[in-house]
């Protein structure tokens, strides 16, 4: 999978951890029935979005190019041995399958290959919080489960970005800025050079709302657009690496001679 304007973020799945080893038996033991959002804690200390084969998460993406979806992921080690991976809501009806054409290639802390497989989905109108589900079959027969805790919500889009959108022949900035969204821990910045047309500058995830730029990425006489990821906190056994973002359309702005 390729990056790109509208895809280069893709929920950033960079920060996908390792895959542990989890009894079945204690993932069996995890009610999917759904629960109230009030009722969130930080979940069982087991954590269910693994198994014995890889790592599920869900993210509820606010995306400019589609209405508010899921964006569903798999990594794994084992994919020469994957068979299917069907998503199901929280009453089991099946929402897909997760493609498995195509994936980005990563790599677990001992160096070993992984394939991390997304894909989108439209929310169903049925759809509720709790428990989602991936099924994970293999080759050989056998059926892995694992689960990630969704709250159906919209995380705003970043607003009042600095340069504003269209700013032509400005001096090179020293800085992008935004105003903070609420409920938002993290961002991260996607800048894309227009003469060079390419992708040239992807920031790691940062806990303030600006981006101190690095100094010679934006040139004199230059042409750029920049996006910006919001999310919330991740890293929580019950919500995954995080559970909402959001992405802002592209903005555009010129620099002086």
């Amino acid at each position: 999978m390729t990056a790109n304007t509208r895809g280069f973020m893709d929920c950033n799945t960079k920060t996908v951890r390792t895959a542990i080893g989890v009894l079945l038996l204690i993932l069996a033991s995890i009610s999917i029935a759904p629960i109230n959002a009030k009722d969130v804690s930080p979940g069982p200390v087991a954590d269910p979005h693994y198994n014995g084969v890889g790592f599920f998460d869900i993210h509820i993406c606010n995306w400019p190019d589609r209405p508010l979806h899921v964006m569903a992921l798999f990594s794994t080690t084992h994919f020469d041995d994957l068979d299917s991976v069907e998503i199901l809501m929280p009453n089991q009806k099946p929402i897909g399958h997760l493609g498995l054409n195509k994936f980005r290639l990563a790599q677990t802390k001992d160096k070993k290959e992984k394939h991390v497989f997304i894909s989108r989905f439209d929310i169903p109108t049925v759809a509720s919080d709790g428990w989602y589900i991936a099924k994970i079959k293999m080759k050989n027969g056998k059926t892995y489960i694992a689960k990630d805790y969704v709250i159906i919500h919209t995380m705003p889009w970043v607003t009042d970005i600095n340069p504003p959108n269209g700013a032509e022949d400005i001096p090179i900035p020293a800085e992008l800025s935004w105003k903070p969204v609420p409920g938002a821990k993290y961002y991260q910045v996607f800048i894309r050079d227009l003469w060079k047309a390419k992708l040239v500058y992807t920031s790691k995830p940062l806990d303030k709302p600006h981006l101190k730029l690095p100094k010679g990425l934006i040139e004199p006489g230059g042409e750029y657009e920049w996006r910006i990821h919001a999310r919330e906190g991740g890293e929580n056994s019950l919500l995954g690496d995080f559970n909402h973002g959001s992405l802002t359309n592209a903005a555009f702005f010129s620099t002086t001679n």
